[in-house]
């Protein structure tokens, strides 16, 4: 058992991209990184298996919120956590729920003690503080457990975005002393990310990760961007961030996002990325790949029997054709979900691990420019 361990093995000369290495008792992590979305502890439509074997995945995602209310803390512990739960042998990542929060501004209410919600399975009232988050994330089991955080919404002005972060802050510092009293469960180290806010005020972001950072956590998180921001703020802050973390820990860029925005954030800095997107667009016909954006809905592809990408390291966008997935996503097959799931995530785990393989050879700047520009048309 061992504290995550950060090697950074490169910089890119002309950019702040970064290759690295993260060491976690579940294995290895190669960065930049992205991370599939395991809401329930499933990656919609697709295996743990095909996660590894044909997407090439090193860490997945759970979610404190969804998990905590259905299969509930009770199984999970039965269960020897997540991994065992699920069958996943490599690290695990669990944010708080704070965002879930963040999502059901309806059906909750925040108040320093912590945040009163309204389950979306049966309404029943539950309250999240920074303490039994940490509890419910030591039961869940990732290897990376996320720190309770509030996270203001896109626009928020300074007073409001202020008050926000210095709650973030409060509640901080009650996740950690709540982390440091109480133990791994599964014989494996848990490991306690904090997380940026601040909005899109750059004060108010300096302020946070120099409290972050003065925390000396395993690693650190950039939160609440891709919440309804213009693009250029988010890129802005983004860049400041990573400017005043830490040099030596890893840096998590939280629900963020295209092909592109990803490409923009590595360049800025950062090394680990989730979304939903791959899947979620992929589920609805939307394919990514280096050439532009694949509507498979459209017409154009009905007599198209060449394969979906045989670009990139994936044998099923290679084995089936434009043509069948798109059969199969009018039919509203399952196979199609899966299918399209499957391309949009390798596509994705293919785009990071190229980045790396460029910021190691020297070349990220310009292969950069180039993808950015190529991965946005509609083919």
């Amino acid at each position: 058992m061992a504290r995550l361990q950060f090697k950074l093995e490169k910089t890119d000369s002309s950019t702040s991209a970064r290759a690295g290495e993260i060491q976690t008792d579940h294995g290895t992590i190669q960065t930049p990184i992205f991370m599939p979305v395991g809401t329930v502890g499933s990656v919609k439509a697709i295996s743990q298996q095909q996660l590894k074997e044909q997407i090439g995945a090193q860490i997945i995602l759970g979610n404190t919120y969804h998990l905590y209310l259905r299969p509930g803390l009770d199984i999970l512990k039965a269960a020897g956590g997540l991994h065992a739960f699920n069958g996943w042998d490599r690290p695990i990542l669990t944010d708080s729920g704070g965002f879930q929060v963040f999502s059901l501004a309806k059906s909750r209410k925040i108040t320093e003690e912590g945040v009163i919600f309204q389950s979306h399975i049966d309404g029943s009232k539950h309250l999240f503080t920074p303490e039994n988050v940490m509890d419910t994330q030591r039961v869940i089991g990732g290897d990376i457990i996320m720190a309770f955080d509030e996270c203001p919404p896109g626009g928020s002005d300074f007073a409001y975005a202020s008050k926000s972060m210095e709650l973030t802050h409060r509640w901080l510092d009650r996740c950690i002393d709540r982390f440091d009293s109480t133990r791994d469960l599964y014989g494996y180290t848990q490991n306690l990310f904090p997380i940026v806010q601040g909005g899109a005020h750059a004060s108010l972001r300096k302020l946070s990760c120099d409290f972050i950072a003065s925390k000396n956590a395993p690693g650190n998180a950039i939160g609440g961007l891709s919440v309804g921001e213009p693009m250029d703020v988010m890129y802005e802050i983004c860049a400041l961030c990573c400017e005043h973390l830490p040099k030596d820990k890893p840096r998590y860029l939280m629900g963020v996002g295209t092909p592109w925005n990803i490409l923009e954030c590595i360049e800025r800095g950062v090394d680990m990325f989730d979304c939903v997107m791959p899947t979620r667009n992929g589920r609805n016909a939307m394919l990514f790949t280096a050439d532009g954006i694949i509507n498979i809905d459209n017409k154009k592809w009905e007599k198209d029997f060449s394969p979906i990408d045989d670009t990139i390291d994936c044998s099923t966008s290679a084995y089936y054709s434009k043509a069948y997935l798109k059969h199969l996503l009018k039919a509203k097959e399952f196979l199609g979900l899966t299918i399209a799931s499957i391309h949009n995530l390798a596509f994705y785990l293919w785009l990071v691990k190229e980045a790396r393989k460029r910021i190691l050879n020297g070349d990220f700047a310009s292969w950069k420019s180039d993808m950015v520009i190529r991965m946005q048309q509609k083919r």
